[in-house]
């Protein structure tokens, strides 16, 4: 079964796009909730709601390929061996896929290139505001998982984010932006607050571009931002886009090459695990988690070496363990 998937598209400078009859235009700010409500209502039906970010070198067509391309494998993996996932009965995805002009020529330059422009669209343009709204509207509008029975089964809608390379720093911009409106630290084995706000359950991070050091020193507010679970980032030593190629433009390795350096938790430090073996709740339940995924993501050729290899089963699998430890 082919997951339910959206796109949201974003301009150069991180304003929501619509289609009209003179071309993408974008949303004016004040109509942004109205033109949610219009094309991203959550489904009464889905259980989970995943808002996946793309990175470097894809374009609009690949982009969606991707989102839709991870929700396959975790969905035939939740349909062929459901036994690791004891708490997702049911689990039915609903995806949104956020698009963003992040191509350019395959060199330290065109790096740089984007590098910047994702960093910009965030801090001096619209798409941690964008994004951050989106965020909150799927919140606000979903079934809470808290306080059954619910329209979408026993549990409720829970909602994930999930970043691929400098898709990861949008979602981190957003996450911030969203701190600023209802600051909260919490945890899995943690009790949610009563009215519940705006809290994300996980947030899985694919190769990220970005320092290691980045949540020490760009990302500072995700300690203190609604995220109910953690912030698991993968790495691999086979990754040449945030090795080679980030060593160059930063002066140092990115957390896709060699992990979450350090952050203002303590980092659990974990290796990616074989589709078959379930992950232990204690493995997973920290605020940050560094996954070693150098013996999975080994894929790839030139510039980029294996900095897309992370469609595979192993990351849905990581993918369904957080969704199942999220209950």
């Amino acid at each position: 079964m082919s997951p339910d998937v959206h796109v949201v598209d974003l301009g150069p400078d991180g304003q929501l796009l619509q289609d009209t009859a003179h071309g993408p235009r974008p949303v004016p700010d004040n109509r942004l909730d109205d033109h949610f409500a219009e094309e991203l209502a959550p489904p009464a039906w889905a259980t989970d709601l995943h808002v996946y970010v793309h990175g470097w070198q894809t374009g609009p067509d690949s982009a969606l390929t991707a989102g839709r391309r991870l929700l396959t494998l975790a969905t035939e993996r939740y349909a062929s061996v459901p036994s690791p996932y004891p708490r997702l009965k049911p689990w039915d995805p609903w995806l949104v896929v956020i698009r963003w002009p992040s191509r350019s020529w395959p060199s330290l330059g065109g790096y740089r290139r984007i590098r910047d422009r994702a960093h910009a669209m965030s801090t001096e343009g619209h798409a941690d505001r964008v994004i951050g709204r989106l965020l909150g509207y799927l919140d606000a509008h979903r079934a809470d998982p808290a306080a059954p029975p619910v329209l979408a089964g026993r549990d409720g809608q829970y909602l994930h984010l999930i970043g691929h390379s400098f898709g990861c720093r949008f979602l981190c911009e957003a996450v911030q932006w969203a701190a600023g409106e209802a600051p909260l630290t919490l945890g899995w084995s943690t009790p949610e607050p009563p009215g519940r706000p705006f809290t994300v359950d996980s947030m899985l991070l694919l190769q990220m571009a970005a320092p290691r050091d980045a949540f020490t020193t760009t990302f500072t507010a995700l300690a203190e931002a609604p995220l109910r679970g953690p912030v698991v980032a993968t790495y691999s030593q086979h990754d040449r886009a945030t090795g080679f190629w980030h060593l160059r433009a930063e002066k140092r390795a990115g957390i896709g090459h060699a992990g979450i350096g350090t952050a203002p938790a303590p980092v659990s430090a974990i290796r990616m695990l074989p589709a078959d073996e379930p992950y232990p709740l204690a493995a997973l339940d920290h605020r940050f988690v560094s996954v070693d995924a150098s013996g999975v993501f080994v894929r790839g050729h030139g510039p980029a070496g294996a900095h897309s290899d992370h469609l595979r089963p192993e990351s849905a699998h990581l993918l369904l363990s957080l969704a199942d430890h999220s209950r």
